[in-house]
């Protein structure tokens, strides 16, 4: 599932905990912050991702129309089903927090193969903050009518930049 690059980077992001991601550049701007009922080995409150852990862990891309663009786009980030897995997430919520604080809740049963990415580029490109990025949570709309509900479009939250793991 993991490459072992992967696996490494992101057991050294736990392992060291919030310095690791920024750690490379002292420039580096965190993205996502990851909180709540996940452990962090080296006793930390909170795992702070930059762009460069979040492009070290495994991508995964997919085409999909949405009802916020125009046409189909190209979508590149890290599945959910991957970060729920290699932080142990088993069951609860993840609440999705975008920079503006609005909150949604999205339910871990969501992290499955060929579900939700939470998406850094689209069209191979940053997302800016206008247009919904830098980070977005994005489910593949058009490879399932079940992705096409209200209820998860009201989970794809744009310029998303906190995960808290919640029971």
């Amino acid at each position: 599932m993991f490459t072992r690059l992967a696996q490494s980077t992101l057991a050294m992001i736990l392992a060291v905990g919030i310095s690791a991601p920024l750690a490379a550049d002292e420039t580096a701007t965190p993205l996502l912050t990851v909180t709540g009922e996940v452990q962090i080995s080296d006793g930390s409150e909170a795992l702070i991702l930059d762009r460069n852990a979040l492009e070290a862990l495994p991508a995964t891309t997919f085409e999909t129309s949405t009802i916020w663009t125009d046409g189909v786009h190209s979508f590149t980030g890290v599945s959910l089903a991957d970060l729920a897995d290699e932080l142990g997430i088993l069951s609860g919520q993840f609440l999705a927090t975008a920079i503006n604080d609005y909150t949604v809740e999205i339910p871990v049963s969501d992290a499955v193969e060929g579900g939700p990415i939470i998406a850094y580029l689209m069209d191979g490109v940053e997302m800016s903050v206008r247009d919904k990025g830098p980070l977005w949570v994005i489910y593949p709309y058009d490879s399932d009518a079940d992705f096409r509900s209200e209820v998860i479009y009201s989970r794809s939250i744009w310029q998303l930049d906190r995960l808290e793991i919640a029971q």
